[in-house]
């Protein structure tokens, strides 16, 4: 694992000494991307799982808003001075943050190569430079409101294949031990799979889940997508039993022991999926295993 963002003479300095960067990880196919000190270690931890599972590079990214290079309106203002009474200004969130990584970056001599960048600034932007060149982006959309506004970011505007940790349980490891894919004919299952692939041919175990799949068509669809990738994997039929899709969905995936659960995101644009995407909504908030996804 190799992805540098600065000169190797900086590799044994504090975090707190960086120099703050803002331009993307050229060549690294994972990105952990770290809006929040809560779950830093944890998005960390799958990254470089992810990251090892298909012998690719990982980077490390502090993205938060930063009110000073933005124009904003009065009540604006107001809300961004509760925020930093709240959760600290922007450079104490990078502090923070940086800490996290530094503790993490100590405990493994391999780590030393992963560097930590920073951008602050407009979200959206900084999530659109740190991402460009990802093909995984590992954050969670829990935690402060950089985390919620840089979620929304790489999902729905670059639409990136996403890796997120479990809204409750702390990771366990085996990442690919068995990934868990709820599988639907219509909506973004079919792209994440795409997208996944890398991912998903390192897995020791497969399983693809058609819920309420009464005519079959679901479960041969799921068939010929696992041959079209060349994917060894088993698909599974059950019933809801009165349950919502994503209750099922979940509680399939604990029974069954995964260690990954996968699945296509929100079927809407942002605006819609905030009255309607009530399925992925679920899932983000019950799953007790790491969640991938990709709008």
């Amino acid at each position: 694992m190799a992805m540098f963002t600065r000169d190797r003479r900086d590799a044994d300095q504090d975090i707190e000494s960086y120099t703050p960067l803002c331009r993307s990880h050229g060549g690294a196919e994972v990105l952990a991307l770290l809006p929040d000190p809560v779950t830093a270690r944890l998005c960390l931890d799958l990254a470089e799982d992810a990251a090892h599972a298909i012998h690719g590079s990982m980077a490390a990214a502090h993205i938060g808003s930063e009110p000073m290079t933005l124009v904003f309106s009065p009540e604006e203002i107001d809300l961004i001075q509760l925020r930093d009474h709240a959760e600290g200004s922007s450079r104490q969130r990078f502090e923070q943050v940086g800490r996290a990584f530094a503790t993490w970056r100590r405990r493994h001599s391999q780590r030393r190569t992963v560097f930590l960048d920073d951008c602050r600034g407009d979200v959206a932007r900084c999530v659109a430079t740190e991402c460009a060149t990802s093909a995984l982006v590992v954050t969670s959309r829990h935690g402060n409101a950089d985390a919620r506004d840089a979620f929304r970011s790489v999902v729905f505007s670059q639409h990136k294949l996403v890796l997120m940790p479990p809204a409750r349980d702390y990771y366990q490891g085996n990442l690919f031990g068995h990934v868990v894919i709820g599988w639907r004919q219509q909506g973004h299952a079919e792209d994440t799979l795409v997208a996944a692939k890398r991912w998903l041919a390192a897995a020791k175990r497969i399983t693809l889940v058609c819920i309420d799949d009464t005519d079959g068509k679901a479960e041969r669809s799921a068939e010929a997508m696992l041959t079209r990738l060349a994917l060894q994997g088993q698909v599974v039929a059950i019933s809801s039993n009165g349950r919502s899709i994503g209750e099922a969905i979940v509680e399939f995936a604990k029974v069954e022991n995964a260690t990954c659960l996968l699945i296509g995101a929100f079927r809407h644009g942002y605006l819609l999926e905030l009255l309607f995407g009530r399925i992925t909504r679920y899932v983000l908030s019950h799953a007790t295993m790491p969640v991938m996804m990709k709008h």
